[in-house]
């Protein structure tokens, strides 16, 4: 699996002209197919329905599904969707009010919080990492009351320094920011997100 630009026609044109390389090998990446339809639960509780377009490295011969950056791994709802829901829960909302909110089943938003607990220290780290290599004079984030809501002030400034630095280039919301940043592993580990 390999993140890639929401802009399915770039992609397209990247892999057609061998731009794009095997997250395993480096080796160039070549068009395979599509992998199934799939129905995405947007913002505003809008439905997005993609069918990822699935490659074959030339070196190594393994198959990757080209996942677009408004999704991660193995969720059913967009990015900014789950980010919102991991913004609110760093705020101290509880998973119950988080999921009225959005208007999703608790056990969904609880499956988030979890896979993110589980995550948010290597979150954080990252996302310090990438603030400091960003910002020309970083400011860090506040302390936080949990590791959680300190992986989110870090994702979050790491997405403010990167908007400063290249102003309009940065079009993305801060949660579509991470996911590619740390290769769609913002909820998964790297060895469950393949």
């Amino acid at each position: 699996m390999l993140i890639v630009d929401s802009d399915l026609l770039l992609v397209e044109r990247q892999l057609r002209a061998s731009k794009l390389a095997c997250p395993l090998c480096s080796s160039l990446l070549a068009p395979w197919g599509h992998s199934r339809p799939r129905g995405i639960r947007g913002d505003l509780g809008a439905r997005l329905f993609l069918r990822p377009r699935r490659t074959r490295c030339s070196g190594c011969k393994v198959t990757h599904v080209l996942l677009a950056e408004v999704l991660w791994p193995r969720r059913a709802d967009a990015a900014v969707v789950i980010g919102a829901g991991l913004e609110m829960t760093a705020l101290g909302m509880g998973h119950r009010r988080v999921a009225a909110y959005l208007g999703l089943a608790e056990g969904t938003v609880r499956g988030w919080l979890r896979a993110f607990a589980g995550r948010a220290e290597a979150v954080r780290r990252h996302f310090t990492v990438a603030l400091v290599a960003l910002a020309d004079d970083p400011v860090m984030p506040d302390a936080a009351p949990s590791t959680l809501a300190d992986a989110v002030s870090a994702v979050v400034a790491a997405h403010r320094a990167a908007a400063t630095k290249r102003p309009g280039m940065l079009t993305v919301s801060r949660w579509e920011f991470a996911g590619r940043a740390i290769g769609g592993r913002v909820l998964t580990s790297p060895s469950s997100a393949s």
